[in-house]
């Protein structure tokens, strides 16, 4: 089959899968209170979401990430990673990886390195237990620290994942980059983006990463770094801990041009551009057509609209409809 080029010639290699629109968090950037969850029946299947996943793997994706909502809450999600691993042992995979708040971790992380995940990024958005509290909605900074602590004993790297929001936690940057690297992790910075349904901080709360990392380079010695993950970030390297900090500046700075990703909605719509609400669905063609033929047809016709770039300078002025998700990335 043929690999997955967009009409601007980038090359499709990174995937996303969105197991579950479900959380146990509630994070005020992303998610309502009482969200109105997807039915059970609007869901892919497990089998659905490998196979869908195959047939991106075949058609030249080399990265999968499993996202949410929070993936290790859908009962199954490790078997599903488990299955999927056998694309890294033929090697038609170099790498398998997972987002999440790490609230499940402590449970998952040695089965997760079985399977053959070998990075995961963790969204860890404070290091105060009542500052944590707040922003997760009733949330606990030590289930997520245990989870990080049992995924670094299981052999997993993890990257830390902020999300900055001004007057909520942007006076803790250089305190969450010590705690990371520290302990041999490296960490990435994320503009507040206008998606989710609660629209928090939509400008209120937004703090360009610029600023951010002038106020870093006030503590750190930050030399830029070629490094590249596969995502958007753009990383510096601490000169005396030789860690890095990455920066998702995604309303400030565009990265559009090198855009190598596409997501798959836990209800089997395809978006080829976080930015937009446009979206091809692939349930149907999944459900009506065991052959593939169909599930292809839709790929080639999402990735032939795949846009230029996203526009969140449009979107910031309209309200946010999106359901909630990880705005994380790398």
């Amino acid at each position: 089959m043929s690999p997955l080029v967009d009409r601007f010639g980038r090359a499709i290699t990174y995937l996303r899968v969105s197991v579950t629109d479900r959380c146990d968090l509630r994070c005020v950037y992303c998610m309502a209170e009482r969200p109105d969850f997807l039915p059970k029946r609007d869901l892919l299947s497990l089998e659905e979401l490998d196979r869908v996943a195959t047939a991106f793997i075949r058609r030249g994706v080399r990265k999968l990430r499993i996202t949410g909502g929070e993936p290790l809450v859908r009962r199954g999600t490790v078997d599903l990673i488990h299955e999927l691993g056998r694309h890294l042992r033929t090697g038609d995979l170099d790498e398998l990886t997972l987002t999440t708040n790490g609230t499940q971790l402590a449970v998952h992380a040695a089965a997760l390195a079985r399977a053959g995940v070998r990075r995961v990024n963790v969204s860890l958005d404070t290091l105060d237990a009542a500052r944590f509290t707040a922003i997760t909605r009733g949330g606990r900074l030590a289930d997520t620290l245990a989870g990080i602590a049992a995924a670094r004993e299981a052999g997993i790297a993890i990257k830390l994942n902020t999300v900055v929001l001004g007057g909520v936690n942007d006076d803790e940057t250089e305190a969450l980059v010590a705690f990371a690297h520290e302990r041999g992790m490296d960490i990435t910075f994320i503009e507040v983006m206008p998606i989710g349904e609660e629209g928090f901080g939509r400008g209120d709360r937004f703090v360009p990463l610029d600023r951010v990392r002038e106020g870093l380079a006030r503590r750190f010695a930050l030399i830029p770094s070629l490094h590249r993950s596969g995502g958007p970030a753009r990383y510096w390297q601490v000169a005396d801990t030789g860690r890095r900090v990455g920066f998702i500046a995604a309303t400030t700075c565009s990265f559009c041009a090198t855009c190598n990703r596409v997501r798959i909605t836990a209800s089997g719509r395809l978006e080829a551009c976080l930015g937009r609400e446009e979206s091809i669905d692939l349930k149907g063609p999944l459900r009506l057509d065991r052959t593939g033929r169909e599930l292809h047809r839709a790929i080639d016709a999402a990735i032939a609209a795949k846009p230029a770039g996203h526009d969140f300078a449009e979107a910031w002025s309209r309200p946010a409809t999106r359901r909630g998700m990880h705005v994380t990335g790398g």
